[in-house]
């Protein structure tokens, strides 16, 4: 679960680390009233999962109740798109945030890096900018350095690490034990990834975390009762249908509606739609033993989503039934009116029966395919091409 730019702030300052004052709205006139609580000037920002809001116009300066009116009225509804082509992100809400006086900007993040099995904690000073180009064109300004779990990391474990990186002397202690703190909020509240860009160092010589990337395990937030609740309000719209059908749906970018029988299998379909030069619009594994009123609800889901322009199904049966899925199928496009045009491939445990059924059903938008391969050319090209 990915938290907002403000509800990552307001995590960090439950652990002690300095962020700056803020208030969150979701109108222009609760906007200006929280602008005007907070002073001039102040930061107009967007709350989307998704980078680059600077440069897409959703974070501006305000210097007086005219801008800050003028500003939030522009960002709020508009739609964001990611500096990759993600999105777009509908900007509902907004963070007013007192203005920072800048002198350094640094960079800070822990991360969980699963094949070590430990928290990675990593520090730059070249912080404010893309770390992956940091990282590609000098690599020796990001420090890294695994986190050992059977010792304590404190600001005294996180010094040699900030020395490593190069910050401003005077202010090592502080980012140290900023550090420290981010390691706690990763152990503590199951985080996956925390990061801070810029990590920011004011005039009067304070470390502030100016913005905040937090991703929690959903699998642990049966431990974190504020956090469960955040997330019933965060989900994307799709994503939120989803978990009250019961199915398991990540929402992506593209335009090919994906269903599969078993995470593997998912996975491996949305490899080789990419291998025919496609774009998956989303995961989606209907599990094992899905029955026909599975498969409607999955489908329901797949095309509430307005850029999906074909669907592929990819259905090895096993303790899946073929037929089952088969008769979910018809029985979806005839409620739905289902007009996409669907690919299907289906193998295993009655896979003839299925096939006879989808035949007799003679559903003028639907394509079988007998591998995998074949299926996601065919859906790349109802789709629109590559």
């Amino acid at each position: 679960m990915d938290l907002l730019e403000y509800q990552g702030k307001q995590l960090f300052a439950k652990h002690g680390i300095a962020v700056p004052s803020g208030e969150v709205a979701a109108s222009v006139e609760d906007a200006v009233a929280a602008a005007e609580r907070i002073g001039y000037p102040c930061a107009i920002k967007a709350q989307v999962l998704i980078g680059g809001r600077g440069k897409a116009g959703g974070i501006k300066i305000a210097k007086d109740a005219e801008e800050a009116r003028a500003y939030a009225d522009a960002i709020l509804g508009m739609d964001i798109v990611g500096p990759h082509g993600e999105g777009p992100f509908r900007v509902d809400q907004v963070w007013i945030e007192g203005g920072s006086d800048i002198a350094s900007e640094y960079y800070a993040s822990v991360i969980l890096d699963r094949g070590e099995k430990k928290l990675l904690a990593m520090v730059s000073a070249k912080g404010g900018m893309d770390i992956e180009a940091v990282a590609a064109e000098d690599p020796d300004a990001l420090v890294k350095r695994h986190i050992d779990p059977t010792t304590p990391f404190d600001a005294a474990a996180a010094r040699p690490i900030v020395d490593e990186a190069g910050l401003d002397e005077d202010v090592r202690e502080q980012a140290a034990d900023v550090l420290a703190k981010l390691a706690e909020v990763a152990a503590s509240e199951d985080a996956s990834l925390i990061e801070v860009n810029p990590l920011i160092v004011t005039a009067d010589r304070e470390v502030v975390a100016l913005d905040a990337k937090v991703t929690i395990d959903g699998n642990a937030l049966f431990r974190h009762q504020d956090l469960a609740e955040i997330a019933d309000t965060a989900d994307d719209p799709q994503e939120a249908m989803a978990k009250e059908k019961g199915l398991t749906y990540v929402k992506l970018d593209g335009n090919v509606g994906i269903l599969a029988n078993g995470a593997g299998l998912c996975m491996s379909t949305l490899d080789v739609v990419a291998q025919a030069g496609g774009k998956p619009a989303n995961f989606l594994d209907a599990g094992g033993g899905s029955k026909a009123e599975a498969i409607v609800d999955a489908l329901t889901v797949i095309t509430s989503d307005a850029k999906v322009t074909a669907i592929l199904f990819n259905i090895f049966g096993g303790i899946t039934r073929c037929d089952e899925i088969a008769k979910g199928i018809v029985t979806a496009s005839a409620q739905m009116d289902l007009k996409l045009p669907l690919v299907v491939r289906l193998d295993g445990t009655n896979s003839e029966e299925g096939l006879k059924i989808l035949a007799e059903a003679d559903l003028p938008n639907l394509h079988q395919e007998t591998t995998m391969l074949d299926a996601a050319r065919r859906v790349v090209e109802l789709a629109g091409g590559a």
